[in-house]
């Protein structure tokens, strides 16, 4: 059964785009094709995070507005079968509401196994389009009280209307996470959210960033690791979290 799922965070900078991009490698080399929506209007970065950046060239606003057909725009990766990008267009056409989106979604759902949406950040417009077309949500957060109190806010805007949230640590520098199992708890609590997984501090992130290529073709370790494992939750299977 297809899945479309909103990746969010109550602030900027918290890598929910090196997540969207990571996860949507990773579930599309597990065998699920997947479809990564950049939603974050005007400040698009998914297409870099992919390494897409010269074959994106219409955006899902074409699609909705009827310029361009959906397997037109939808852009394969070129070197991960099965993992394709719908990029953000520079600005929203005010006559687009979320019932389009809505619609978008459902369209890409009898295609794909999962659709996976880099919301904007913050509790904005471009927040709600997305995250008002999707079946669950994924809170990127990091584990600084301000991060954390911001997911809580996005939580609450969220759980009227989704009944599937989860909660990702982010950028945990390694020699803390033994001791995460003792702020787990905290943190989940202050979220009001189950934790999907906990993903290391990891320069090969940045580094795979800047080269353009997808964390998945650059490293087997580290970060790596954490966002395979986040796939393979999302798939339902079983998989311990990450904390070596």
């Amino acid at each position: 059964m297809s899945t479309s799922v909103a990746v969010t965070s109550g602030k900027g900078g918290t890598g929910k785009t090196s997540f969207t991009a990571a996860v949507g490698s990773c579930l599309a080399a597990l065998g699920q094709k997947t479809l990564c929506i950049d939603m974050d209007i005007g400040l698009r970065n998914l297409d870099i995070a992919l390494g897409m950046s010269d074959l994106a060239v219409m955006d899902f606003t074409d699609v909705i507005q009827g310029r361009c057909a959906f397997d037109r725009a939808a852009v394969e990766h070129p070197k991960i079968p099965g993992l394709f990008l719908l990029t953000a267009p520079l600005s929203l056409p005010p006559e687009i509401t979320g019932q389009h989106v809505s619609a978008l979604v459902a369209q890409a759902k009898e295609v794909f196994d999962f659709v996976l949406i880099d919301c904007p950040a913050g509790l904005g417009d471009g927040f709600r389009l997305a995250s008002g077309a999707v079946d669950r949500a994924v809170v990127v957060s990091m584990t600084e009280p301000s991060a954390l109190r911001d997911a809580q806010r996005t939580v609450m805007e969220l759980s009227p209307q989704l009944e599937v949230l989860h909660l990702v640590m982010n950028r945990v520098q390694p020699r803390m996470i033994r001791k995460l199992h003792t702020n787990i708890d905290q943190a989940m609590n202050t979220a009001g959210l189950p934790l999907l997984g906990v993903i290391p501090e990891d320069p090969k992130v940045t580094l795979a960033a800047a080269e353009g290529t997808p964390l998945i073709l650059a490293a087997r370790k580290g970060a790596a690791v954490a966002y395979l494992n986040i796939a393979k939750r999302l798939m339902g299977r079983r998989v311990p979290l990450m904390m070596t």
